[in-house]
């Protein structure tokens, strides 16, 4: 099993650290991660300047490689110069902070998961509640089972899927674990507003309160009330239903 991981952290991270000495007894893993924090990303990509990749050893050992751009940079690289052979799955994580609701369309840490899935491989992100004494060795232990069973079970049109790990689970003996939709109410829109001793106008994002709760169960109320969540997700951001509306349109009547 060849297993290409990624973050946005950085590739010194303790969540990646973690994950990799979880994978290793499993799968052989190729470790690509930006040389610099990436949060925030999402699936950017860098092609108005070279990108530059050195390789990080420990023990002697290669264990991958840095690189001066973003998740989904180290992906292209990690699936194309970086890996021996393609790889079997590619995992980013585990990111300190969830990736929950309408943050997976900012997440790096997902669009790392996601470029894996425009390559047609399995790929998954994972990512912690944000703790600064987070367990990442015991967040690794939890996602061991649900990336097996996820590689082995899953079905083969789908090849992009999401974990959220909160910290209340990782004192569990058997925490709950559910497969739900993504939150898509919205938060995270207000911003403070100051003057900089140079008289500058700046705007600083706020920890905004989570969003209203949902007739239907998602990421974020199973998260709220400490289940693991697992969500299968797709890039084809096409509305079919209104494709075959639109087709029926006279395009020349208001021309």
């Amino acid at each position: 099993m060849q297993v290409l991981l990624t973050n946005d952290d950085g590739i010194f991270a303790p969540g990646i650290a973690a994950m990799e000495t979880a994978l290793r007894p499993w799968a052989d893993v190729m470790v690509v991660a930006p040389s610099m924090e990436q949060s925030g990303v999402s699936q950017s990509i860098t092609f108005l300047r070279p990108l530059v990749g050195h390789a990080v050893r420990q023990d002697g050992h290669l264990r991958g490689y840095a690189v001066d751009g973003t998740p989904a940079d180290c992906v292209k690289l990690g699936v194309t110069q970086f890996c021996a052979n393609r790889p079997d799955v590619v995992i980013s994580g585990i990111n300190g902070g969830l990736n929950a609701g309408i943050n997976v369309l900012y997440s790096g840490t997902v669009g790392g998961a996601m470029e894996g899935s425009l390559f047609g491989i399995p790929s998954i992100a994972v990512s912690l509640e944000f703790d600064d004494h987070a367990d990442y060795g015991r967040a690794a232990q939890l996602v061991m089972p649900l990336v097996r069973k996820i590689i082995s079970s899953r079905d083969e049109s789908c090849t992009l899927f999401n974990i959220n790990i909160p910290t209340h689970a990782l004192t569990e003996q058997e925490p709950e674990i559910v497969v739900v939709p993504i939150g898509m109410n919205r938060y995270g829109h207000h911003f403070v507003k100051r003057v900089d001793p140079k008289q500058r106008t700046y705007y600083w994002a706020t920890n905004d309160p989570e969003p209203e709760p949902t007739p239907h169960d998602t990421d974020v109320s199973a998260l709220r009330r400490g289940a693991i969540t697992v969500t299968p997700m797709h890039l084809d951001l096409t509305r079919t239903t209104s494709v075959e509306t639109m087709e029926g349109w006279d395009w020349q009547a208001d021309a």
